[in-house]
């Protein structure tokens, strides 16, 4: 019987040991810690710039929440990364006659597919008077304010998709644009040139 107690208080004191953060293997895992360091605080973490909501041009759209500088850094494109080709074996089909999809040509030899892990980058809607542009750096995809965009405004870039194809009435009536500026093209598609 002695025996039980012993081993319940020691149980007891282990408990009590493990509530001192530094000591608790589940809680710091990962992190570590040299002897005699100095505790820091832990820094917050920003308030988001955007916010994704209904759009009246078109589903979804992503909003300024605060007001964002010309020539800043908004948010970067994320998703899956493939192949071309993995991108045309998956989505060929689906997206043939179809002006909606999540995937973006980041290089040559790689596509992002936002439909799987992205982020809210994905519901920005295209403007064929932007306020945002899109820009590759190694690999990656950020989409950076070409002027002071207000909160509360939806954010936009210019898709201006390319297609194989000749870029037909017909084919420009099938990606139609809806963003409603006085110089709207009326398509998502740009320039071959």
């Amino acid at each position: 019987m002695s025996n039980k107690k012993t081993q319940s208080k020691t149980a007891i004191a282990s408990r009590k040991k493990l509530k001192d953060p530094s000591k608790n293997p589940k809680k710091n895992k990962g992190i570590k810690r040299k002897a005699g360091a100095k505790k820091t605080a832990v820094k917050k973490t920003a308030k988001p710039r955007v916010a994704v909501r209904n759009s009246p041009i078109h589903g979804r759209g992503v909003f300024a929440v605060n007001a964002i500088a010309k020539n800043a850094r908004i948010i970067e494109y994320t998703g899956e990364r493939m192949s071309h080709a993995e991108a045309d074996r998956r989505y060929g089909d689906l997206h043939d006659g179809s002006s909606h999809t999540m995937l973006f040509a980041a290089t040559d030899k790689v596509v992002i597919d936002a439909t799987r892990r992205g982020g809210a980058a994905r519901w920005i809607n295209h403007s064929c008077a932007p306020n945002c542009e899109a820009n590759e750096e190694d690999g990656r995809v950020f989409i950076d304010a070409i002027r002071a965009i207000r909160p509360g405004q939806e954010l936009s870039y210019d898709y201006s998709l390319v297609l194989e194809e000749r870029h037909t009435p017909k084919l420009k009536r099938e990606h139609p644009c809806h963003c409603g500026v006085r110089n709207c093209r009326g398509t998502l598609l740009g320039s071959k040139r």
